[in-house]
């Protein structure tokens, strides 16, 4: 068996509740053991490929514990980025947007806490201590909301099976590398080095995976605007949502100014802005012609960088704080079909 990929039979697999304690750290050690290794970006900290994709050592036992064990619902929503993608700017939209009705704005949640206690991760909250969360004590609010790094193989089948929907953001993987590179750095402790600008270029192309790009290339939004969007707008729903959102205001809150998240990683350092086109600051033309060479051969010379340029910007989601591409879609037959939020 390829050691990069891992039989659906071992996922299902599980053993019975009363006994994942006892075997599970062993299971897991051993499976870790026959898959390939490269050192992360950050010195002491490993990357394994599994089912395809590089995973770092922290998320492996976590994303196993998911496959395994986690149900998913048809009302459910499940936020699936790339890395610095924006990913905790989506989480204050998603969660302003998903429950406006539960609270006046100026009790807010998001006034209080931050986007990831809010929209909690599955590999870096949920499953990154406990096996076998009690999803339904945890979630406070409903329909749930639940955010993942996940790549689309490696995603429960209880996700791709169901109606529930997954909210895609994707970004300039140019950009993408270079807030990672960024977020990185603010991730080292002690005497951790943090691998050279050309060092975790390499790696990032020799490890990317833009099969989350080209699910989305040439999928066309649809528009279901119904009375109560109308009416909601007159209302000044969307404007507040805008306002209770703003990236400044969102980053100078106590709260995410201050603490660590649950995977140990600084709240400040998820409030970086990012800004389109930065990575022009960073990258040497060789570079940028390699990046270029690699999405045409991911793609499969389906499409060329200006076509890609000019299909993501036309699915721009614009706020006052950047763009990002957006699309809310329930997984059916294992490809995704737009279900109109834009």
């Amino acid at each position: 068996m390829d050691t990069a990929e891992i039989s659906k039979s071992e996922i299902d697999s599980a053993p019975p509740p009363q006994d994942v304690e006892m075997s599970w750290d062993d299971e897991v050690q051993q499976l870790v053991q026959n898959l390939p290794k490269e050192e992360a970006w950050i010195s002491g900290s490993n990357l394994y490929l599994y089912q395809g994709f590089w995973s770092l050592d922290l998320s492996l036992k976590p994303v196993i514990s998911l496959q395994r064990h986690f149900q998913a619902s048809d009302s459910d929503i499940i936020i699936a980025t790339f890395p610095k993608c924006g990913t905790t700017w989506l989480k204050a939209l998603a969660f302003s947007t998903l429950y406006r009705n539960q609270f006046a704005w100026h009790q807010n949640p998001l006034l209080t806490s931050t986007p990831h206690q809010l929209v909690r991760f599955l590999e870096y909250d949920l499953y990154l201590n406990n096996p076998c969360p009690d999803l339904e004590t945890l979630c406070v609010y409903k329909p749930r909301a639940f955010a993942t790094h996940v790549p689309f193989a490696s995603l429960p089948t209880s996700i791709k099976v169901s109606q529930c929907k997954v909210v895609y953001l994707c970004r300039n993987p140019m950009d993408m590398f270079t807030s990672s590179w960024h977020f990185n750095d603010t991730l080292r402790h002690g005497s951790q080095e943090l691998l050279s600008l050309d060092e975790a270029f390499d790696k990032f192309c020799h490890g990317i995976s833009l099969k989350y790009l080209a699910m989305v290339l040439g999928v066309p939004f649809t528009e279901d605007e119904d009375k109560q969007g109308e009416d909601e707008d007159k209302q000044g729903v969307v404007e507040e949502i805008a306002k209770i959102c703003e990236f400044e205001k969102l980053r100078e809150l106590e709260v995410n100014k201050n603490g660590s998240h649950i995977s140990g990683a600084p709240h400040k350092a998820f409030f970086r802005k990012g800004k389109v086109g930065d990575w022009s600051n960073y990258l040497t033309p060789s570079m940028v012609e390699r990046m270029e060479k690699l999405i045409q051969q991911k793609l499969d010379g389906s499409a060329d960088p200006m076509d890609i340029t000019v299909t993501l910007q036309r699915f721009d989601f614009r706020t006052h704080s950047g763009r990002y591409s957006t699309l809310i879609a329930p997984i059916v037959d294992d490809k995704i079909q737009v279900t109109g939020y834009r």
